[in-house]
């Protein structure tokens, strides 16, 4: 049996650090940055990117409809769970730290420490929701 490839897995290939295209993504707050990896997130099938968050910043309470899987590349990744936010039950994941986290689950993220760089492995398409519409950039200047 011959297994097909998925999309952007066809060929060998590597993406350097230095090559790592960051672009701001519209719903995340402005500062943070997101780099598209392997495949594509807006359509069924895996992907992989990385999400690059400066120090300070809030992820407000969300949740995404696929199972996740964050890599903590650098810095501190800090994660709690619910859908209001709360820095005193976030938890702090250091670089090589994997966290899964399952779709549908409310949660938020806090660059508590300094700026951190998560890696996210799932099968897209990739879907973020805001438990309130208010903290939705997208809905910023509406």
């Amino acid at each position: 049996m011959v297994r097909t490839h998925q999309p952007g897995e066809a060929v060998f290939k590597s993406i350097l650090p230095e090559e790592i295209d960051w672009k701001p993504f519209p719903a995340f707050p402005p500062s943070v940055r997101l780099a598209v990896l392997v495949g594509d997130p807006s359509q069924p099938g895996p992907y992989v990117v990385r999400v690059k968050v400066p120090s300070g910043v809030k992820l407000m309470p969300h949740r995404h409809p696929e199972d996740r899987i964050y890599t903590v590349m650098s810095g501190v990744f800090y994660i709690g769970l619910g859908d209001q936010f709360d820095g005193d039950v976030v938890k702090a994941y250091p670089p090589g730290s994997v966290v899964i986290l399952p779709g549908d689950t409310a949660h938020f993220h806090w660059a508590k420490s300094g700026e951190y760089v998560t890696q996210v492995t799932a099968i897209g398409p990739l879907g973020l929701e805001y438990m309130d519409s208010k903290d939705d950039p997208r809905n910023k200047g509406n």
